[in-house]
C-alpha cells in the first residue's frame, strides 16, 4: 500500500471517531463495532463491500475455535508477512487473549514508537489508542486494503 493509500485509509478512519459502539452496525455518527468501522473504510476506497456479512455473535467462532474473521479478511484484504514493516492504514487482527480466536479489529494510525491505532471498543466507541505493548502482542495477522 501506497503511503498516500494508507494516509487515505487513517484519514477516513478518524472520521469514525466518536461514533457510538453498536454491535454489527456500520454507520459513521450512528454507531459501529472493529468490523463495521473497516467495512465503513472499505466502502469509502472501494465502494459497495465484496459480500454480504452474516449475522455474528459478540462472541465470534470462539465455541467452533473458527477463525471466521481471518477468513473473511484473507478473502478481500492482503495479507502482510511478519517480516513487512508496520505501515499507517494497516488493518489489525487481533486475539484478545492467547489461544482464542482473533476477533477484534483495529486500523494502524500512527507508526513506530508512538505507534496508534483506530478501534471501535465495546463501552468506549471508536476511539484512537496506543498500541501499547500488550495491544501489540495480541496482533495475530496484518492486512492492507486492496
Amino acid at each position: 500500500m501506497s503511503m498516500d493509500r494508507g494516509a487515505r485509509v487513517v484519514e477516513i478512519a478518524r472520521a469514525w471517531i466518536g461514533t457510538p459502539y453498536r454491535h454489527q452496525a456500520s454507520a459513521r455518527g450512528a454507531g459501529t463495532d472493529c468490523l463495521g468501522l473497516v467495512r465503513g473504510v472499505w466502502r469509502e476506497l472501494n465502494g459497495k463491500e465484496p459480500e454480504p456479512v452474516p449475522a455474528y455473535t459478540m462472541d465470534w467462532s470462539e465455541p467452533a475455535g473458527e477463525e471466521r474473521l481471518w477468513e473473511a479478511a484473507s478473502r478481500h484484504l492482503r495479507e502482510c508477512a511478519v517480516s513487512e514493516p508496520w505501515r499507517v492504514g494497516q488493518v489489525l487482527l487481533f486475539r484478545m487473549r492467547s489461544g482464542a480466536v482473533a476477533k477484534h479489529l483495529g486500523i494502524l494510525s500512527e507508526s513506530g514508537a508512538e505507534a496508534r491505532f483506530v478501534h471501535a471498543y465495546s463501552g468506549h466507541g471508536v476511539i484512537e489508542s496506543p498500541l501499547s505493548a500488550p495491544w501489540r502482542r495480541r496482533v495475530a495477522v496484518r492486512f492492507e486494503f486492496p
